[in-house]
């Protein structure tokens, strides 16, 4: 068997998922049949059958059942992964079918602080909390510059609608303590123009409408692209958090580094409420262009970020 760490693919694939790859290349590194895998799981008094491996490496199937997580607990183990290194790819349990109006959601005072502050930005914006979307895949990058300040925010969505008549779509930002909303530029660049948009300096916050050019029904989906130009604050950037609101289905961030400040280290890192202990937390390593990254899917609301130290 070889050593753990030493399948260059296999360390990518359990960094950035998906689950059913990452167990694919885990198998194949190593070495195992199914049969076999199964005969390991049932040594340490898990039964599962080898159709269902089966379906779980080539993504037709989704362990969710308590048996299940322990059976993927145990092949973290069967396959010399490092601990809840399958399990954190699973994340929480989702049911997000196409047309569903089912969707698992928080208000968005949860995931901001202070949270009163959001609850009167959005008191200002007439309309329902839960905007009626959910992500399914969204694209954000993150650019700093030569001051270690958080200058530009990308981001690209493919949204579906939950329950009919959506029109909007509320992009949230929270600058850096000492930022200048006033000067806090929103960019509605594909499939969508401006609305309202409220800011509070106390907090640092900006909510703004992006008003769709149709009304969506249930299961439908839509394409959109916006951002935000940063006024800088007077202190540098030490951290990147976005908010999930409602459940995602893949989101990958992008952080850019200028040449001349890059981080001593990265880290990306999940919690529950603003201030609260992550839940997960995983190194990240630079690339030759001064950019990391992190992949995600099936995302329960959550805070998801990556954070860095510049000494």
């Amino acid at each position: 068997m070889q050593q753990r760490g030493s399948h260059p693919e296999l360390a990518t694939v359990l960094r950035t998922g998906p689950f059913h790859l990452a167990l694919r290349t885990a198998l194949q590194a190593r070495g195992l049949a199914l049969h076999r895998v199964q005969q390991h799981l049932a040594q340490r008094g898990i039964h599962v059958g080898v159709t269902s491996l089966s379906y779980w490496q080539q993504g037709r199937r989704r362990p969710e059942r308590p048996e299940s997580l322990r059976a993927v607990r145990a092949l973290e183990e069967v396959l010399d992964l490092p601990a809840h290194s399958l399990t954190r790819l699973l994340g929480p349990r989702q049911a997000l079918a196409a047309g569903s109006a089912a969707v698992a959601t928080r208000p968005y005072r949860d995931l901001i602080s202070p949270a009163s502050a959001m609850d009167e930005l959005l008191a200002e914006l007439p309309g329902p909390r839960d905007t009626g979307l959910h992500t399914v895949t969204h694209i954000e990058r993150i650019r700093l510059g030569p001051d270690r300040q958080l200058l530009r925010r990308d981001s690209q969505h493919a949204l579906r609608a939950h329950r009919d008549g959506i029109d909007r779509y509320l992009a949230i930002y929270q600058g850096d303590p000492g930022c200048d909303v006033q000067r806090v530029a929103i960019r509605a660049e594909e499939n969508c123009r401006p609305g309202r948009i409220r800011r509070d300096q106390a907090s640092q916050l900006v909510v703004a409408e992006l008003l769709l050019d149709r009304r969506l029904r249930t299961g439908e989906t839509h394409l959109l692209s916006y951002g935000f130009d940063d006024a800088p604050s007077p202190a540098p950037t030490h951290e990147y958090v976005r908010g999930f609101n409602s459940g995602a289905g893949q989101y990958v961030l992008q952080v850019t580094f200028h040449p001349d400040a890059l981080p001593v280290r990265c880290h990306r890192f999940a919690s529950r409420a603003p201030g609260a202990i992550p839940f997960e937390s995983e190194e990240l390593t630079l690339d030759g262009h001064g950019c990391v990254h992190l992949v995600a899917g099936g995302l329960a609301p959550c805070l998801l970020g990556v954070g860095w130290d510049w000494e």
